[in-house]
């Protein structure tokens, strides 16, 4: 790793929040009510404590080997051929990921703001600003975070403040309309987006300064935590205003700022709340693509993770234009598909690494 890359805990645990908010605070309040009804905040906290159990391990395999990322001490546990063998499906799914991710903003923008332009212009657009931030590395990520995390929270609170007299809490009840059988559902859904997706966050876990590495934990709990409450808000937020529409209308936070109307004066602010969302997109997508970079750079055993930003910003590029560009299938991958993929290429080599490291410590004793 080069040693010039290093932030501090407060950066890192900045990034993780839009790692962790970035898009799914658009995307994922309309899947989880749509599939449970009012429980749908029922389901997020269930996925919130799956995640803090998979942030769990993250971190207890950080503090085993704190200057050591994910592919490092798996070479360290199970050797360097099944490390090979265990990640060629994890950089699969990355690619997949980065290109997802920006498929999905392709999609908000033509369902949104900018419906007459073509697909393939705004992913380019997007991949070559991204491909840029990664480039410049994760010390200047790190610095433009702090600025755009506040724009990005300010005007997701902003919205849920000035939409208060459309509230209406009966709304809220019944909890549990349909049973326990749709929450677990929607649970799962969440599970797999966002929470499973953390695990690709270790990768990057060791670019903290050494005298940070001891408060990294509990500001990454702070950071999950701070996430589920700003999802659940969200989600309450839409079934309040939104009642039995709050699962058919796609991108609630966004529709719910096209109903901000204060005595002529403020209104028709969507297309900012909008593009403030877009942050949070551009910088999970940045973030995915670094963490991509670093990854293929340290199966392969290269010293300079920069000269392939471009080419593997091509392939994504690739990818994000010429495959689920129907809202339909992006929809069908994104609830049932990706926890699936997700528990194979992500979860499973954090279990089983967390599993050899315990076995080996026992061992040790």
């Amino acid at each position: 790793m080069d040693k010039l890359e290093r932030i501090n805990s407060v950066q890192m645990t900045m990034l993780f929040l839009f790692f962790m908010t970035g898009s799914s605070i658009v995307i994922i309040p309309a899947p989880l009510t749509n599939v449970a009804g009012n429980g749908g905040w029922i389901a997020l906290l269930i996925a919130l404590a799956m995640g803090m159990l998979l942030l769990a391990c993250v971190l207890y395999l950080f503090r085993r080997f704190p200057e050591q990322s994910m592919i490092e001490y798996s070479q360290l546990l199970i050797g360097r051929a099944a490390t090979a063998l265990l990640f060629i499906p994890f950089t699969c799914v990355m690619f997949w990921h980065v290109a997802g991710i920006v498929i999905e903003i392709g999609l908000f923008f033509k369902s949104t703001m900018l419906k007459e332009t073509p697909t393939y212009a705004v992913n380019s657009l997007l991949f070559a600003t991204i491909a840029l931030t990664v480039r410049a590395g994760i010390e200047a990520i790190a610095r433009m975070v702090a600025v755009l995390l506040v724009l990005m929270f300010g005007f997701i609170i902003l919205v849920c403040v000035l939409v208060g007299n459309l509230y209406h809490p009966e709304y809220l009840l019944p909890l549990m309309p349909e049973g326990i059988g749709p929450v677990l559902n929607a649970a799962y859904i969440a599970y797999g987006f966002p929470y499973s997706e953390l695990v690709a966050f270790a990768m990057i876990l060791p670019c903290v300064w050494t005298k940070d590495k001891p408060s990294v934990s509990k500001h990454l709990f702070l950071g999950l935590a701070i996430n589920g409450a700003t999802l659940i808000l969200s989600i309450v937020c839409s079934i309040m205003v939104l009642g039995p529409l709050s699962g058919d209308l796609k991108y609630s936070l966004y529709q719910l700022s096209r109903l901000i109307f204060i005595q002529e004066i403020i209104e028709r602010i969507e297309s900012v709340i909008g593009f403030s969302l877009i942050v949070g997109f551009y910088f999970k997508a940045s973030i995915l693509l670094h963490i991509l970079m670093r990854t293929v750079t340290q199966l392969l055993g290269l010293k300079d993770e920069r000269i392939l930003v471009f080419p593997v910003s091509f392939v994504c590029l690739l990818l994000s234009i010429t495959t689920y560009t129907n809202e339909a299938s992006m929809e069908e991958l994104v609830n049932l598909t990706w926890p699936l993929i997700n528990n194979l290429a992500y979860v499973g080599p954090l279990l089983l690494m967390t599993g050899v490291a315990l076995f080996r410590r026992r061992m040790a004793k």
